[in-house]
């Protein structure tokens, strides 16, 4: 029997941590244009609100592009082969870019995206995960900005993330335990 999903960060919670990511950022970029590049379509819900918080915090030189990496599919395991589906529309050669993924665990998305775009000679590549599933990770990726550590490995959904393409909406993130 399926139990009823447990919050793990409120709507409240959420807005907050962006909030403290976006003054982070800012100060960090400020005076510089910066690309955020999200990672669909998990990302959507995060990149967006935190284009916001940046704007509000007084960072206004910031641009978005995004990718698509298939590495799950319906499937709640990684296949530690990701293929990218949808590249970024621009150069980045020389430009400052921060890739705002929704959550890391094994780590194999985040490298070998990585990877792809250092191979574009950006000025600058950071990286942003809202959430961090260290315990799960199998290729080690440098993070810049972190939102939440995940104790354990739960199956997260809500904010962006979902669980066989539902659940995104939520502007809570659950966990569901059967």
């Amino acid at each position: 029997m399926e139990k009823p999903p447990t919050v793990l960060y409120k709507e409240e919670e959420i807005n907050r941590r962006i909030n403290e990511l976006a003054q982070q950022i800012t100060t960090d970029y400020r005076g510089k244009e910066l690309l955020l590049i999200g990672i669909l379509k998990g990302s959507i819900v995060l990149i967006a609100d935190l284009l916001r918080a940046l704007h509000k915090k007084g960072l206004t030189d910031a641009d978005i592009d995004f990718v698509k990496i298939a590495s799950y599919g319906q499937s709640k395991k990684s296949n530690k082969n990701p293929t990218l589906l949808l590249d970024i529309a621009q150069d980045i050669s020389g430009k400052d870019v921060l890739v705002v993924e929704d959550i890391i665990d094994t780590g194999y998305t985040l490298s070998f995206l990585r990877n792809l775009l250092l191979q574009r000679n950006p000025l600058s590549l950071k990286i942003l995960t809202f959430l961090d599933k260290k315990e799960k990770r199998e290729v080690e990726v440098p993070v810049d900005y972190t939102g939440f550590q995940l104790k354990g490995t739960p199956w997260v959904e809500g904010y962006g993330l979902d669980g066989g393409a539902f659940g995104r909406g939520r502007p809570e993130i659950i966990t569901k335990e059967s």
